[in-house]
Formats: structure tokens, C-alpha cells, sequence
């Protein structure tokens, strides 16, 4: 483990969420954040609204989402042992796009009704996904993972095209919020959607730490996962829908964000070897800070202007997924 990496990224979380509280269309004094974030010296009203009310639960939103992100996509990687496994890819995220979509489209988008149809979204892409993968000779966790791969792109291609379907009689509003939405963004955050995400972060979370002991056996294999005494195929579909419910979250948050699961669990298990518990931490911690920076890059690269969060993560990721598949194949 290389502890000095780590206790980097330990200050670089802090760093670029005060760097997020203080740049963007309005610049703010480092002072005017510190006192609007712990008091003292009265900060100006403006300068208080704005870190406290616009751009601390965009902050907040977009660390726990690259949290929840990062460790959804350590916990595939090491489930399905492919290096190339992450929730955008494998379908799940497109399964909870659809969801969300489809309550947009009707009109019935509410704090409620949104995440709800995003889990259900999400699982059933993740029905689907295994269903496929089972008629074509193989099980999560089991036989051939780069099948579930396969299988999770084509899933993830299916619901982009009923997406477009969903939306091609839409109103005009309705299609522009939704495919500002489909390219992620934290733009909209509120502290309503900061706790939620928040809890299901701790939960989903805290339940992959707990079975981090089994991510580490079907990571080595299902042979050597059965003789340790480990249900390959129960602990290896366990751990997927956590994951996947994990990611469906953000869905809901965020909108689709895509590659940071892919690019975060790389970096964690360069970090922290190849035991999963150290490696799902350290993903959270990168993943948050990977996002937090993206999000500060999208709405200030052109300010006052914004681009879509999932566009500057796609643009890291795309490249580093090529590499990754040159290597891997």
C-alpha cells in the first residue's frame, strides 16, 4: 500500500472541495468561504448565499457521487474479474436513465417519484442483463465474465435507443431537461438529494466493506471463491446488485456519469494493492475527488456557461478505457 499516495489524496479531498466552494462564474476570496463555512467575521450576504446555498450541496452532491461511483465500480471489477466493468458500460446506469426518463416525460418527476423509477430502472437492467448472460452459457460471477460484459453493453445500447424513443414526442422543456439530465450534471444539487445519496452510500457502501472478504475470493476465481467456503454464484449476484443499486443512485442524483467507475477502482488498486476492503475505500476517496474536480472544470472552463459533468468525465475515460482494453486483450 502506498500510504504516502494516499495521505495525498486524504488532502487533495479537502483542497478541491474548498478550490469548488470558492471558483466559478463569481469568484469568492478564500475568506469569504471560511467564514461563511465556520463563522467568524460576518461574510457578505451574497458571498454566504452563494457558498452556502448554491455551491456547498453541488460540492457535497458531486463528492458523494464520485464516492458512490468509484466504489460501485471496484466492487464489479472484482465481481465480474474484468478490468474493463463499470456501471455505464455494463447497463445499469442506461437502465436507470430510462426509468427517470420515462416519470420526465410524463411529467410526474418529483423528489420521490425520480429516484424510484431510477432503482427500478436499474433493476431491471440488471434482470436483464443476467438473464442474457445465463441464456448465453454464463452467470454473474461465474463461467466466462466477459460475456456479462457483453451482454451489459447491449443492455446499455437498448436503453439509449428507448430513450430516444420516450422522447421523441416530448415536449420541447421536457426534451432539453432530459438530455441535459442523460449528460449528468450536479447543477441542480439540493440538500434533500445530498442526504439521500448520502445514505445510500452508507448503506450500499458499507455493505460491500462488510463482503469485501468475498469480493477477494471470486476476484481470484470461482473455484478458489467455493474453496474457501465462499456460494460463488450467490455472493458474486449479491454483490452485483449492490453495486449496480449503488450506481442507480447517482442516476437518480446526477444523471448519467460515465467512466468514473472505470477509471477510480484502476487507480485505488494501484494504490492499495489487491485487497478489496483497502481498495473500496480508496476508491471512494478518488472518486469523489475525481468528480468534485470534474464538475469545477465543467463550470468553469467556459464560464459563465456550463458543460455537462458526463462530458468531461468521457473525456478522461474514453482514453483511459482504450488503453486498459489494449492491455487487457
Amino acid at each position: 500500500m502506498r500510504r504516502g499516495a494516499i495521505v495525498l489524496l486524504l488532502v487533495a479531498l479537502p483542497v478541491s472541495v474548498i478550490a469548488a466552494l470558492a471558483w466559478g462564474a463569481v469568484p469568492l476570496p478564500l475568506g469569504v468561504v471560511w467564514h461563511a463555512l465556520f463563522g467568524g467575521s460576518e461574510p457578505e450576504a451574497l458571498g454566504r448565499s452563494i457558498v452556502l446555498d448554491v455551491r456547498l450541496p453541488r460540492v457535497l452532491l458531486a463528492m458523494v457521487v464520485g464516492a458512490a461511483l468509484g466504489t460501485s465500480g471496484a466492487a464489479l471489477q472484482a465481481t465480474l474479474r474484468n478490468a474493463l466493468a463499470e456501471p455505464y458500460l455494463l447497463g445499469v446506469s442506461g437502465g436507470a436513465a430510462v426509468g427517470a426518463v420515462v416519470v420526465a416525460a410524463l411529467g410526474i418527476a418529483s423528489a420521490i417519484a425520480l429516484p424510484a423509477a431510477a432503482f427500478g430502472g436499474a433493476l431491471g437492467a440488471v434482470a436483464i442483463v443476467m438473464a442474457v448472460a445465463r441464456a448465453a452459457g454464463s452467470r454473474a460471477g461465474a463461467g466466462d465474465p466477459r460475456v456479462l460484459l457483453m451482454a451489459g453493453v447491449v443492455v446499455g445500447a437498448f436503453a439509449n435507443a428507448a430513450i430516444m424513443i420516450l422522447l421523441a414526442n416530448a415536449p420541447g422543456n421536457a426534451v432539453k431537461d432530459a438530455l441535459w439530465w442523460m449528460m449528468g450534471s450536479v447543477a441542480v444539487a439540493s440538500w434533500d438529494a445530498v442526504v439521500w445519496t448520502s445514505v445510500a452510500f452508507a448503506i450500499a457502501g458499507g455493505a460491500l466493506l462488510h463482503w469485501a472478504r468475498d469480493l477477494d475470493a471470486l476476484a481470484l476465481g470461482q473455484d478458489t471463491a467455493a474453496s474457501l467456503g465462499i456460494v460463488p454464484e450467490a455472493a458474486a449476484r449479491r454483490a452485483f446488485v449492490v453495486a449496480s443499486m449503488l450506481a442507480a443512485a447517482t442516476v437518480a442524483a446526477a444523471g448519467l456519469v460515465g467512466f468514473v467507475g472505470l477509471i477510480v477502482p484502476h487507480v485505488a488498486r494501484s494504490l492499495a494493492g489487491s485487497r478489496q476492503r483497502p481498495v473500496l475505500a480508496v476508491a471512494a476517496l478518488a472518486g469523489g475527488v475525481l468528480v468534485v474536480l470534474a464538475d469545477l472544470a465543467a463550470r468553469t472552463v467556459r464560464a459563465p456557461a456550463e458543460l455537462p459533468l458526463g462530458a468531461v468525465t468521457a473525456i478522461l475515460g474514453v482514453p483511459f478505457f482504450l488503453v486498459v482494453l489494449r492491455r487487457t486483450v
